[in-house]
């Protein structure tokens, strides 16, 4: 049960934080809160990396268990078990930001202006496909990063959100943009199934380039 917390609490923080400084400063106005906006979420996976990672490897992020689970790395309960909390913590997370700022928006994910709903889509899931691979890639028992993947992980979080943002408010994580569409409402509600679906396709894209490049099975062998 502790893992499974240990996500909740991760994930409120992933939101409260990324989305309260989106909030905090007006991000998409201009460039400095598009820089600030993505710091924090990338700190913020940091942070929760280092504090609940031994705990429950910190996915805080249903695209991630997804991918993990895909790369056969965890049962399909804990996967399930994982979402749900992930979900509660976003909520949880939201609501804070909504008693603090309850006209902001949220700092809720829509498609922005002049960008299509295929736009918005392909963004979503080559985005998480990079920010996924990487995690996978990080993670690896073999080939990962050990105590730096944290690090990695967040600062790829960053690269991830100055790109994206001017097309999606950057998701990449189908909870992160749960909590505040349900709280938000309107287009950000409208709009949600686009984050959910296109993480999700990312990761498993993702889940499925790994297993290419650290197959062990003597495929580049001549």
């Amino acid at each position: 049960m502790k893992k499974y917390l240990a996500e909740m609490v991760g994930t409120m923080v992933l939101v409260l934080m990324g989305c309260g400084t989106a909030v905090s400063l007006s991000c998409g106005v201009d460039t400095a809160s598009v820089v600030g906006t993505a710091l924090a979420f990338g700190l913020s996976v940091v942070a929760m990396a280092y504090a609940i990672g031994g705990i429950s490897g910190c996915h805080i992020n249903p695209a991630i268990t997804f991918g993990v689970w895909l790369s056969k790395r965890m049962s399909g309960k804990d996967a399930l078990m994982y979402v749900l909390f992930q979900v509660i913590g976003a909520l949880i997370g939201a609501a804070i930001l909504y008693a603090l700022a309850p006209a902001s928006g949220l700092g809720a994910n829509t498609i922005q202006a002049g960008i299509s709903t295929c736009g918005a889509v392909t963004a979503e899931v080559v985005f998480t496909f990079v920010f996924v691979l990487v995690v996978l890639g990080a993670t690896d028992a073999g080939k990962g990063a050990g105590n730096l993947a944290g690090l990695a992980i967040g600062l790829t979080l960053v690269l991830v959100h100055l790109v994206c943002i001017h097309y999606t408010g950057t998701s990449v994580n189908p909870a992160r943009s749960i909590g505040p569409a349900l709280l938000a409402g309107g287009q950000a509600l409208a709009d949600l199934w686009i984050f959910i679906v296109a993480p999700l396709v990312g990761a498993a894209l993702a889940a499925g380039v790994w297993k290419v490049l650290s197959c062990e099975c003597g495929c580049d062998k001549k």
